[in-house]
């Protein structure tokens, strides 16, 4: 790869952006959680991704609370298990649209934009696992507003 030409498109050293308003530390997890995407890292990229490791029970538990967003978005948990990498070594209860979901496979929701969702509530964590937001169509953390919150 050209870096000259192509190393404007590699993010190698994430922002550390998302912060929840009048919260604290957040502990058991990776906070603030790290921004690998977005128009400020990668002018002209019109997508917002973050992600954090979850490694003890988060407290507060929850601190993802109900919320929508104006732009789609793909909500991913990641298991850690190379031997058995569907299974995410954690059971979330994510509320979606009112319903609650269990979450223990390694697995990826699509929420429409609009959708409320959350709480997520983590239930028990056995090993560390990562989640990530992708927010299609948001470049920036004021237009994303991953896990609803505003950076401020």
């Amino acid at each position: 790869m050209d870096e000259k030409k192509y190393g404007k498109y590699l993010v190698k050293k994430p922002a550390r952006e998302v912060k929840v308003p009048g919260l604290g530390e957040i502990k058991g997890r990776e906070y603030p959680t790290m921004t690998y995407m977005s128009n400020d890292l990668v002018p002209g990229c019109n997508v917002y991704l973050e992600l954090g490791w979850i490694w003890d029970m988060p407290d507060p538990n929850p601190h993802i609370l109900e919320h929508t967003h104006n732009y789609n978005e793909i909500v991913l948990h990641i298991g850690s298990d190379p031997k058995n990498p569907e299974d995410l070594g954690a059971e979330i209860e994510y509320v979606f649209g009112g319903e609650p979901l269990i979450i223990d496979k390694t697995s990826a929701v699509f929420v429409p934009k609009g959708v409320k969702h959350g709480p997520l509530t983590w239930k028990r964590v056995d090993r560390p696992h990562i989640q990530m937001s992708i927010m299609l169509g948001a470049g920036t953390l004021a237009e994303s507003a991953p896990a609803g919150y505003s950076g401020k």
